[in-house]
């Protein structure tokens, strides 16, 4: 198959498109592919005529020559000329014969190539590198470089061709593996559809398939995650949202799964409470569109919409041409002067740009209080609806949104790409209809952001309530129930026979009133079972009387006659341990109390002691920290085990307290860490109450500090390391480059990160060659750590490799993304990447930090998000502590029971 410029070019915005054209398809005529055909026509001859004036008409020539006449180098110019070989068919625009090389090699023709627009973008330069490509396929040699004649004045812009050959090759690659399909593969839509003469046509099929792609705002790499996952369809995918636990989140994002059930039910969802303040009615609304050539940088029409006693009211401002920009500026500015306390309400960002640019275009129009004014009470409609508002559309454009709430266009099918036409069009014509239908598509488009601004109101007034007061059908997603996954829980249900029939299969019903009856042997254990596990006492081991002196004088009012008045007392329970287990211990102390006669006021001398022993506290935070095991079967345990009546709740409360209490060891690890020459950093994600917080570690080769962060800022390693001048240990994350110390970066993150992106491209060549250099540098010096240790007097010889492996990367001129990202990555983090071979003792990975890492992403699992955030705090004390004690080779539970508050005068 012979692949052409129109299949090339195709294939870069669209592979469906490509592969239609190669089929030999045709689609339906439309105006914008009309246009920018007839738009490349006229550029095309304008320039080849300004372009051939200036030479002899002996030098330039239309066609195709004779191949002896290439090779004399005939021409200067040659147009239209065409390719034809088995591979390629091309019609390039024009051949220039180029000036002699340096060194007096022969000079060739290089492709010159015809662009109507002001702004060049990349796919321009690959088509270049095709005609480049197919002109070498004639010719034997590639052009070097090529040019590209654009815009209103004809400016050249040189590029070179080089290094687009190899992207080139690759798109004609991926064609042929195209074309080598039996069938054509399925559409998926994209923002190039709105020019496509298939777009009726591949819209229709993916209606039909309910294929993903019709969401505009689901991305290439987030559909082919959703594939793997076995999710092809619309419907499928509402299936997959569900709703949240809190009623606020703290991160505003865009929940395609939710636009998804939006579209399947046929009704507007909304998810939390959108911005009320944007509609606060505190000015005059003013609805507001404007149009423009991004091309051009030139703004020619401006709407305003508003309200004059009662009725509404357009406004248009005009712009023949760019020196009449600044005048409908002005003109619009003094319109909005004579409205009251005016609020602009547009939709989408392009306006906002608009008023920007032209407060900075034309600084000497208009008062900077009143532009100030004007910009900052600006309400963005659209900024309202995302992630808050989902309308039953495949977009969020105000086209769908506004048709979906009955607002109809004069002009069928109008658009942002149809204005451009018809601007183009009497730019060119000046015809009085043209402008007149660009007014009322400007009029229009007030009108409809005016009806979507109404509908968004109601929503807004209604966003707390279930139930709603517009006329569309709006639910509220924070009330929708979690029918996926199901959870253990009460069920309600609609008939009371279910709810009897269901309460007759709970397990201990069958088992104390159904079982039990089958079978008088089970009867009679289940009373006996029953019977043993209903103490909730447990006798004294010890009774220990106080025995306390008469107090002197009441101390309350003073007074001296005090009498004994009975006794109280107090139980204490703990556990003892020996080298062969542990004992429950109960120990009942005993003291007297007193009255005083004057004032009738009871007290006693005796001071309290915890209800709770030194050894069964440290048991207890042993078992749910440095174990790991919930604390709800520490309870079952223990109290199988002992006997103790004791709870999830008591057992927390254990907890509290005893980090309170070693809050002053945990304050010493910070200190010696930030005190230390060497810190490993790293962080992991963590769930409290349902939303996303985070845990720093911060550890050395002996302590180990784990912090609480609401946010993944950098703050908290700021805060912690603000007074650290030694050497951070960290991967790539951009939050340790704020801190002011020497860093070395985890080799092992790049090495994974290198070996995960070489085997989802294992035919990238580029990558291939950074990843084996990279490896053949970093593997002598892990054998020289293996060998001498982490040793600079050793290591200080591998700085040679290092310059002469940077010396090669700054040669190179990727063209794959990835290795050109990889050489950016790596040449950025060049000081960072082998800090140990200047240095003695620092380790060239960060697997101290991960490690630690491992034992908190275990009590996670534990823990799995049911604690809070002081619940958390507390736990993060006592983790610090018991993997400090990990760290140094001595027993937490040890610790715990030796009263000791300093881990490291415990350790020596």
């Amino acid at each position: 198959m012979s692949v052409t410029q129109e299949i090339f070019e195709a294939f870069l915005k669209c592979p469906t498109k490509s592969q239609l054209y190669s089929e030999g398809a045709t689609g339906a005529q439309r105006e914008p592919g009309e246009w920018q055909r007839a738009v490349q026509g006229e550029f095309k001859e304008a320039a080849t005529e300004r372009f051939r004036s200036s030479i002899r008409t002996n030098e330039w020539y239309i066609g195709t020559p004779p191949a002896e006449q290439i090779e004399q180098r005939r021409y200067r110019q040659i147009y239209d000329y065409v390719v034809e070989v088995p591979e390629i068919r091309a019609r390039l625009d024009e051949l220039e014969l180029g000036y002699p090389r340096v060194g007096g090699a022969d000079h060739s023709y290089i492709p010159i190539r015809f662009v109507p627009r002001e702004k060049l973008s990349a796919d321009d330069k690959l088509l270049l590198a095709f005609d480049g490509y197919a002109l070498s396929q004639v010719l034997g040699n590639a052009p070097a470089t090529g040019k590209i004649v654009h815009g209103r004045r004809y400016a050249i812009v040189k590029v070179p061709l080089t290094g687009l050959y190899d992207r080139v090759r690759s798109v004609l690659d991926d064609i042929a593996s195209e074309g080598a399909k039996r069938t054509t593969q399925q559409p998926i839509l994209n923002r190039y559809c709105a020019e496509c003469e298939f777009q009726l046509r591949c819209r229709q099929i993916a209606i039909e398939r309910d294929d993903l792609s019709l969401l505009a705002t689901i991305s290439a790499k987030e559909r082919k995650k959703h594939h793997e996952n076995g999710i092809f369809t619309l419907t499928q995918l509402s299936h997959t949202f569900r709703p949240r636990r809190r009623a606020t989140p703290t991160v505003v994002k865009h929940y395609n799964a939710l636009k998804a059930l939006a579209i399947c039910k046929n009704k507007i969802h909304i998810l939390g409470t959108p911005a009320t303040q944007a509609f606060n009615g505190s000015g005059t609304p003013v609805y507001f569109d404007v149009e423009g050539n991004a091309d051009h940088d030139f703004y020619y029409l401006v709407g305003m919409r508003t309200t004059n006693a009662g009725s509404a009211v357009h406004y248009s401002f005009w712009a023949d041409d760019p020196g009449a920009e600044k005048n409908m500026w002005a003109d619009c500015l003094q319109k909005l002067s004579t409205i009251d306390n005016p609020q602009l309400i547009h939709y989408g960002s392009y306006e906002k740009q608009f008023l920007n640019r032209m407060k900075s275009r034309y600084p000497d129009i208009g008062n900077s209080a009143f532009l100030d004014g004007l910009a900052s009470s600006a309400v963005n409609l659209l900024s309202v609806i995302y992630a808050r508002v989902y309308f039953p559309t495949y977009s969020n454009s105000l086209k769908e949104i506004a048709n979906y709430l009955g607002y109809r266009w004069s002009e069928s099918g109008a658009s942002g790409l149809s204005a451009l036409i018809w601007r183009s069009k009497w730019e060119s014509s000046h015809e009085s209809y043209l402008k007149q239908k660009l007014m009322v598509y400007n009029a229009e488009d007030c009108e409809a952001t005016q009806k979507v601004a109404e509908a968004l109101s109601d929503i807004c007034r209604s966003g707390t309530s279930e139930e709603t007061t517009t006329t569309t059908d709006v639910v509220n997603a924070d009330s929708l129930k979690r029918e996926y996954p199901q959870r253990f829980g009460k069920t309600e249900f609609l008939l009371p026979e279910f709810k009897t029939i269901n309460e007759a299969a709970y397990w201990d019903y069958q088992r104390n009133r159904v079982y039990v009856r089958s079978d008088r042997r089970l009867l009679k254990r289940s009373h006996k079972t029953l019977k043993r596990h209903s103490r909730s006492t447990v006798h004294p081991n010890k009774t220990i009387t106080v025995d306390e002196h008469r107090p002197a004088s009441c101390s309350s009012c003073n007074g001296s006659l005090i009498y004994k008045w009975g006794r109280l007392s107090q139980t204490v329970y703990d556990l003892r341990s020996s080298l062969t287990g542990l004992k429950c211990w109960v120990v009942r102390y005993s003291f007297s109390r007193y009255i005083c006669w004057n004032c009738r006021a009871t007290f006693h001398q005796y001071v309290r002691k915890p209800k709770y022993g030194v050894g069964l506290s440290a048991y207890l935070i042993y078992q749910i920290i440095d174990v790991q095991i919930p604390q709800n079967t520490v309870a079952k345990s223990v109290h199988q085990l002992f006997g103790l009546p004791l709870s999830r709740g008591l057992i927390n409360h254990v907890k509290s307290v005893e980090a309170g209490r070693y809050q002053p060891a945990y304050n010493m690890i910070l200190s010696r860490i930030a005190a230390g020459k060497l810190v490993h950093a790293d962080e992991t994600k963590i769930a409290i109450d349902g939303q996303d917080r985070y845990v720093w570690v911060f550890t050395n080769l002996e302590d180990v500090a784990f912090v609480y962060s609401e946010t993944r800022e950098a703050c908290t390693p700021q805060e912690v390391l603000r007074n650290f001048r030694g050497i951070l240990i960290s991967d790539f994350y951009a939050a340790y480059d704020s801190i002011q110390c020497a860093q070395q970066k985890c080799l092992i993150h790049l090495i994974r990160d290198l070996n995960g992106d070489l085997c989802k491209q294992p035919f990238n060549e580029e990558m291939r060659g950074i990843a084996e250099r990279f490896a053949r540098l970093v593997r002598p010096m892990i054998e020289t750590v293996d060998r001498f240790g982490l040793k600079e007097r050793y290591l200080r010889k591998h700085k040679r490799s290092v310059d002469e492996f940077y010396g090669f990367l700054s040669k190179q001129n990727f063209q794959t993304e990835v290795a050109a990202g990889y050489k950016k990555r790596l040449e950025k983090n060049r000081g960072k990447l082998f800090t140990f071979l200047d240095a003695d003792g620092v380790p060239w990975n960060n697997n101290n930090a991960e490690h630690a890492i491992k034992a908190l992403v275990r009590l996670r699992n534990t823990i799995g998000g049911k604690s809070s955030v002081k619940g958390m705090r507390d736990y993060l004390v006592l983790l610090s502590i018991s993997q400090t004690c990990r760290y140094r080779g001595v027993s937490f539970l040890d610790f715990l029971r030796s009263g000791q508050m300093d881990v490291d005068v415990f350790a020596k």
